[in-house]
């Protein structure tokens, strides 16, 4: 009798996992493209694709169109460059914190860190006439730090230690005595309600390429730091003992995630304001299609962040023609089902 060696086969379920992967990273890739295309072409005034082209063409080679389309594409371009690297931060962010708490409710809104951004930028203006994008990211940072530092406190004490549930109960008092600070500093002060009235809600369009140089690096280094933590988080996952177990330091790459996380947040609320739910959102829906493999979700969310920031600004320009909807309430409206789902769920658990 001859005994037969079977040839060793791929996993058809690892196979299909990789392919569904590689199919949704093409698909965020087109669907960064078509996000780009629909934040140039629409606004206050709608262009054609005629000047959508003639608009980037010129700007790419340092003229001025005399096309009153191209011109509205080219004044769209700052807006829609900032979107995109303000979504993909809030995104890896979000997917950043979901990952080293292990809970499903982390997100720099829910927990407070981008309107503790916020707040100490608005004391900044009011109190010291703050006015350069670099100061507006130093206190950004600053408040973003003693903000996370703070709601994780709250979070771990009492038995049981940190809990899911305890961190999404402080950082929701958190934000909700941060908000009603930065309200109370603004309302009093009419004459630049209006001008800053974005740092309540968050809004793209008061960025130029002068912020942005200045957080750039900020958002640089942060995506670079997050995406190299990825395998390190995927042994996070398995639990503290099998990742030091795996060799993996845990304590440290603890805090380089979230250092790196809140960085990202800080950044954009300097520019941007505080953008909710983005962080929320995208990883748990990167999440269905890719699974937990951070290796995929890390470029996953970064792309859907982008994706969505820049629709959620279209949407409120074409919405609110011809003023706008700032894009923070865009992305709050369409975050609150999402977060109501996660809530009512019947366990909270671990990711």
């Amino acid at each position: 009798m001859t005994a037969t060696l079977a040839t060793p086969r791929r996993a058809p379920a690892a196979s299909a996992g990789a392919r569904r992967r590689v199919v949704a990273l093409v698909v965020a890739v087109v669907a960064v493209l078509l996000a780009v295309l629909l934040s140039l072409a629409f606004g206050s005034r709608p262009v054609t694709v005629d000047q959508v082209v003639e608009g980037i063409t010129t700007w790419l080679r340092g003229e001025t169109p005399t096309d009153i389309g191209a011109i509205a594409v080219q004044s769209r371009i700052p807006r829609t460059v900032v979107a995109l690297l303000a979504g993909s931060a809030l995104a890896l962010s979000g997917a950043l914190m979901q990952a080293i708490t292990r809970n499903p409710l982390a997100d720099p809104g829910i927990l407070g860190v981008n309107t503790g951004a916020a707040l100490a930028v608005v004391i900044g203006i009011a109190f010291f006439g703050l006015s350069s994008a670099a100061g507006y990211l130093v206190l950004a940072l600053i408040g973003a730090f003693v903000t996370a530092f703070f709601v994780y406190f709250v979070g771990s004490v009492g038995p049981g230690g940190t809990t899911p549930i305890k961190l999404a109960l402080a950082g929701a008092a958190t934000t909700a005595a941060l908000s009603s600070l930065v309200a109370a500093i603004l309302l009093p002060r009419q004459a630049v309600m209006d001008e800053f009235r974005y740092w309540q809600v968050g809004n793209v369009g008061r960025a130029d390429w002068g912020s942005l140089g200045v957080v750039l690096p900020v958002l640089v280094i942060g995506t670079i730091v997050a995406l190299l933590c990825a395998s390190a988080l995927n042994a996070l996952a398995l639990g503290d003992d099998v990742a030091v177990g795996l060799g993996v330091h845990v304590g440290r790459i603890r805090v380089v995630a979230a250092v790196a996380g809140v960085g990202l947040c800080a950044a954009v609320t300097a520019i941007a304001g505080p953008i909710g739910f983005v962080g929320l959102m995208v990883p748990h829906a990167v999440r269905l299609v890719a699974g937990t493999d951070q290796r995929w979700l890390l470029p996953l969310s970064a792309l859907g962040g982008a994706v969505l920031l820049t629709l959620a600004d279209t949407i409120g320009r074409v919405i609110g023609s011809p003023g706008e909807v700032e894009a923070g309430i865009i992305t709050a409206f369409l975050g609150a089902p999402v977060l109501i789902a996660i809530a009512r769920r019947t366990r909270m658990k671990a990711l």
